[in-house]
């Protein structure tokens, strides 16, 4: 790890929120780092963190196997932050009582505030307000030496500090870095500022520069091969690492046979007038195809191809000569549905680009956008020039259609499928709706329904619809599209596409839907 600005560590005990408190903590032009809680305090110490900020989990302190802390983190002098989780540990730790509560708090609750001071500085308001409280346990009696500085009708102890001593610990029983708790963007702020007195230095241009230090360090003389797809994520890590490194890096798109209509053709345009950097096409589409065989699990599916990647690239980087390291465009969203890497947190799906890697490669990863969400990286395109309509390009996945063909992908499916989803795509376009949407896109289902075309009885597949409005890709709502248009998608792909007769619209939310289907 590189020298960089004032530093928050956020030790992650397995919230589903972690990056949020990192984002909260950008927000504020302060430099964030997410360390599993396991974290050695040697390895948190070369961070030179100038506070600590323990997040929530879904553990219980009183378990045997809930996860531990090291007790010296409680003599290192650095302000402390417990959330949720992490404040039961910070008050089991220092001689307080932890146990369930008669009445468990999930969702909205209101928090009447008993200090002004610190935590709460400039929040001058002597009403209660909304927090957003996810907890089985609570605090029953308070550590020696700390005070409450919070309660909501449930929770007598919703906040506490200790301040008098070498070292000063909070703990706020509710989440203050989603949406849904008011203030909570100002308590965070207060600790990484007030508190912790961080120097707001932290931007999107320092993340670049300390970016491409840090790749600087790690290539060295390597050569390195790009998994570019053509997407935003891969796109814009591309960009970033030919900056740092130049001729070293090979740009490599693989043709998996999966990609939207007349899609590798256009990438292609757009590269040679873009980018101006050496990228090799390599079709490979009948080789993921059989990989795939009849599979229909959608998580072999994705393993089958994030393997089938490697083993290509490894093949086609035989050809350049040594190759050290693989660049991908791995988001935050995709690491935490997929692994437990930041804590013991649940998995989701398996992203083709995490887990579904082997154990072993040939390669060392570079993935400079590990903990950024989608609009980040947008934001860090923007800024490293890129134009607009390449930043602001909707999210594709990495198996491409195969995951959005249910059941067993066949060369007729995706034939089916890529005529489909060309007409949704261009009649969301021609609608003007396509910048108020953050995904649309067509799925086919593995079902086939009764229908009726020209007084003939037909069996055919059904395609349908998804559409989503959503920030950073962590939640999402389905997009509210005018009938007039839903109808026009609907009547042209039964027309046009052969092997159709009957359109849906999926209006599902996630949670506890995903976008894609698999």
């Amino acid at each position: 790890m590189l020298p960089h600005h004032d530093t928050i560590v956020i030790l992650d005990f397995g919230s589903q929120y972690t990056q949020l408190i990192a984002r909260r903590i950008r927000e504020c032009h302060i430099f964030s780092v997410i360390l599993p809680a396991h974290t050695s305090i040697k390895d948190i110490l070369s961070h030179q963190p100038k506070g600590l900020i323990f997040s929530g989990g879904p553990a219980s302190v009183t378990q045997a196997q809930a996860p531990k802390l090291d007790k010296k983190i409680f003599k290192l002098g650095i302000p402390i932050l417990g959330i949720c989780y992490g404040m039961q540990l910070i008050a089991h730790h220092c001689g307080g009582t932890v146990k369930p509560t008669p009445k468990r708090e999930f969702g909205r609750a209101n928090l009447y505030l008993d200090d002004f001071e610190d935590l709460f500085k400039g929040i001058k308001t002597k009403k209660a307000f909304p927090v957003w409280m996810s907890h089985g346990d609570s605090v029953q009696q308070l550590p020696s030496g700390f005070h409450v500085i919070g309660h909501t009708e449930q929770a007598p102890i919703a906040a506490i500090k200790k301040t008098d001593g070498a070292q000063q610990l909070f703990g706020i029983q509710f989440h203050p870095e989603v949406a849904h708790t008011q203030h909570g963007a100002s308590m965070l702020k207060n600790f990484a500022m007030h508190i912790c007195h961080c120097q707001p230095t932290w931007t999107m241009g320092s993340f670049i520069d300390q970016a491409i230090a840090e790749i600087k360090h790690t290539v060295g003389k390597g050569k390195v091969i790009c998994a570019l797809s053509g997407g935003v994520d891969s796109t814009v890590a591309a960009v970033l690492v030919h900056r740092a490194i130049g001729d070293q890096l090979t740009c490599l798109f693989i043709d998996n046979g999966f990609m939207r209509k007349n899609e590798v053709t256009e990438l292609q345009k757009t590269f040679d007038a873009s980018y101006h950097m050496p990228v090799r096409i390599a079709d490979h589409g009948s080789t993921f195809l059989s990989a795939l065989g009849r599979t229909t699990n959608p998580e072999r599916k994705r393993k089958i191809i994030g393997r089938q990647f490697i083993k290509v690239f490894e093949y086609e980087a035989a050809t350049l000569g040594t190759v050290n390291f693989l660049v991908q465009g791995t988001l935050y969203p995709d690491v935490i549905e997929s692994l437990s890497v930041n804590g013991p947190s649940a998995t989701i799906k398996t992203h083709h680009n995490v887990g579904g890697l082997p154990k072993r490669m040939k390669f060392k990863l570079i993935e400079p956008f590990r903990e950024l969400f989608k609009d980040e990286v947008r934001q860090l395109g923007l800024e490293l020039g890129l134009s607009e309509p390449i930043v602001m390009r909707q999210p594709f996945p990495g198996p491409g259609l195969a995951i959005r063909i249910l059941g067993a992908v066949t060369a007729e499916r995706l034939t089916i499928l890529k005529e489909a989803d060309a007409i949704v795509r261009y009649e969301i376009e021609q609608a003007g709706l396509s910048r108020e949407i953050w995904q649309f896109f067509a799925v086919l289902l593995p079902i086939q329904t009764v229908g009726v075309m020209g007084d003939q009885r037909t069996y055919e597949f059904v395609v349908a619809i998804r559409a989503v409005t959503s920030t950073d890709g962590m939640t999402a709502d389905w997009a509210v599209i005018p009938p007039e248009v839903l109808g026009k998608m609907s009547n042209r792909i039964i027309n046009e596409v052969h092997g159709v007769n009957r359109v849906v619209y999926d209006i599902s939310s996630k949670p506890p839907a995903t976008i894609e289907w698999e």
